[in-house]
């Protein structure tokens, strides 16, 4: 199932059923996993781990080393998960001494053009749409969905189950189950669409918005909203991850958009 016109390192590690397409570049230190598809010019340099089921289209370069002038030649790897498709000319580099990896979860969709940088942390059944630009060192959790030409700022963390809205720059973190869109990027709604696909019940999306009605839409700075929110709200998955979120918020989150509106952006 190897293309005789591919160029595959003997030391790969390739799995049972893989298809490799001409011209494809495979080095040494690579493990892909069962089933996998890689089509024509694709280049998987040293340091990927590839899962099983995955299609890699033609073009797209995984385990490039960072583009971190830090970066000192240290042993460091990329990892996508089971069943995640790359579209053509994505870029998914390897890792730094910072955090050693670079993970794409499992049944992910990185359309084309989409560029992951060092240290990148992508949770699973993420999409992330054509000409996505993200930075070192972010991290992207479970069911995600950013908007084609979106570019992100390193260091910024995404919670799950969010949409942003295409062409967006995120500069701050935006916490989990939002919609978030405009500039400067804030906070536009529950993201009840996706949340509903996933089995919330309407219940679960009604807490949700009211939780954030607390947290943007009221007098009353983060601190007192989540204390607010905490003595108020009954104990939930929800609740907890929201309240988690914004406490251990490193950049601060994104706006409401009340503040959006002004064009504030501190």
């Amino acid at each position: 199932m190897i293309h005789k016109l591919s160029n595959v390192h003997p030391d790969a590690r390739i799995g049972e059923n893989v298809v490799i397409e001409p011209f494809v570049n495979i080095g040494a230190d690579v493990v892909i996993g069962d089933d996998t598809l890689v089509m024509s010019n694709a280049v998987i340099m040293n340091g990927a781990r590839i899962g099983k089921n995955c299609k890699i289209f033609p073009g797209a370069v995984i385990a490039g080393e960072p583009q971190d002038l830090k970066y000192g030649g240290e042993y460091t790897t990329a990892e996508i998960g089971d069943n995640t498709i790359i579209r053509e000319f994505v870029t998914v580099n390897r890792g730094t001494k910072t955090k050693s990896k670079t993970i794409v979860g499992a049944n992910c969709l990185l359309m084309a053009y989409v560029h992951i940088a060092h240290d990148v942390k992508i949770g699973n059944n993420c999409i992330i749409v054509s000409h996505t630009g993200i930075a070192g060192e972010i991290q992207i959790d479970d069911w995600a969905i950013i908007g084609g030409g979106t570019m992100i700022h390193q260091f910024v963390r995404i919670g799950s189950h969010v949409m942003i809205g295409g062409a967006s720059r995120v500069r701050k973190d935006v916490p989990p189950y939002v919609k978030a869109a405009r500039e400067p990027l804030a906070y536009v709604g529950v993201n009840s669409v996706g949340l509903r696909r996933r089995g919330f019940e309407n219940e679960k999306i009604w807490e949700i918005q009211d939780i954030y009605r607390e947290l943007y839409q009221k007098d009353m700075n983060h601190g007192e909203a989540l204390k607010y929110i905490e003595d108020n709200y009954p104990q939930s998955e929800e609740r907890d991850n929201i309240i988690s979120f914004v406490r251990n918020s490193k950049r601060g989150i994104m706006k409401g958009y009340a503040s959006s509106e002004t064009g504030e952006d501190d």
